[in-house]
């Protein structure tokens, strides 16, 4: 009757019905036949305050304190009192509230006949008075202590994932520094050394082809390293720091060196692209540019980046391959990548196959991140 812990609409509904009729069936069962008007109209206003205890604590039990000194509303007193001990704890409201319900109990009305009580008696009531005014401000003061356990109980569950959470971005830190050190220890060692093996190439060869075959290599592999150096940093930095990157502003420099042949379409762009769509959108062209260039060699692609509904939507689509492929090493992780991040930013990604034999690639990335 007292608590203020959360409950159900239903639970909260019943607790409150079941206290007004205590109260009530309290003052019906007790009062006699010739009982006083303004004693009942008292324990009457005394059984309303219990519902509107929750809102107004103190005012309830001043206007049930009446109802028990001159009538018979002692549950609606203790029940008002308990909730007013709930809500406030060790205030002064509360011993205020404490005082009038042990005087109401002590003190008997009409004053004439608490005038001929013996001094036994007197000291009877003082007791019994102190048992009606401590027992709901006890239960008032355990509840009170149950809701604050709680909400230690629960702080300390929010303290603790955090901790968790910290500890988890503390191991991935700890993972991505170990990455970038073995990106770099390896791949940069490797792409180093492809560079400088085309220089040297570059600079023995006197035949043409075979010099701009060369500088082809060391363009790519400068590039490479550059996009890697990038990488590595993001790693350092962590997943909140974008760091570094290419966006949708380099296609043209990716497109001219992609040696693929290339149609480009770009319809309503934005002005301003959130900083992880556009790498997105990078990524996508050169990944599909990549594959276009390995698995069908001569192929025309025809890419076409269109912004509309809250969404950018980038589509590459190829030809059929004019010439066999070279058989380069492909782990098949490209476009599980694309997907992965698509999902990441909240977008789709689906690839299918044309009717001419070619190959199709559709990414859709929301703008509102």
């Amino acid at each position: 009757m007292f608590g203020s812990v959360p409950r159900p609409a239903v639970v909260t509904f019943a607790i409150e019905a079941a206290a007004v009729i205590l109260a009530v069936l309290d003052v019906w069962l007790v009062i006699p036949e010739k009982a006083q008007p303004y004693s009942i109209w008292l324990s009457g206003a005394a059984c309303l305050a219990v519902v509107f205890r929750r809102k107004f604590p103190f005012l309830a039990v001043l206007v049930a304190v009446p109802g028990f000194l001159a009538g018979w509303a002692q549950l609606a007193s203790m029940i008002t009192l308990g909730m007013l001990a709930t809500r406030r704890q060790l205030h002064w409201q509360v011993w205020v509230g404490a005082a009038l319900v042990w005087m109401c109990r002590f003190v008997q009305w009409p004053l004439e006949d608490f005038a001929q009580l013996s001094w036994r008696e007197h000291i009877l009531d003082g007791i019994y008075g102190v048992l009606v005014a401590g027992m709901p401000i006890a239960i008032g003061l355990l509840i009170g202590a149950r809701a604050e356990v709680s909400n230690k109980l629960a702080e300390l569950a929010t303290s603790r994932d955090r901790e968790r959470r910290f500890h988890a971005d503390a191991v991935r830190a700890e993972e991505r520094a170990r990455l970038a050190r073995e990106m770099h220890d390896v791949v940069s060692h490797q792409i180093t050394l492809i560079a400088m093996q085309a220089g040297a190439l570059q600079a023995q060869t006197t035949d043409d082809r075979a010099q701009e075959t060369a500088q082809v290599i060391r363009t790519l592999s400068k590039r490479t390293l550059e996009e890697l150096r990038s990488l590595l940093s993001v790693l350092r930095a962590g997943p909140d720091d974008d760091g570094p990157r290419p966006g949708i502003n380099d296609l043209d420099r990716l497109i001219r060196t992609s040696e693929v042949p290339v149609h480009l379409s770009v319809e309503h762009l934005p002005e301003a692209l959130p900083n992880q769509v556009s790498a997105a959108a990078y990524r996508t062209v050169q990944e599909c540019l990549t594959n276009v260039h390995k698995h069908a060699p001569g192929a025309t692609a025809t890419i076409r980046i269109q912004g509309e509904h809250g969404a950018l939507k980038i589509e590459v689509r190829n030809e059929r391959a004019n010439r066999p492929g070279e058989a380069l090493p492909s782990g098949g992780h490209g476009l599980t990548g694309l997907a992965e991040r698509a999902r990441l930013l909240g977008g789709s990604f689906e690839t299918s196959g044309t009717e001419d034999g070619g190959f199709r690639v559709r990414a859709r990335y929301p703008l509102d991140r």
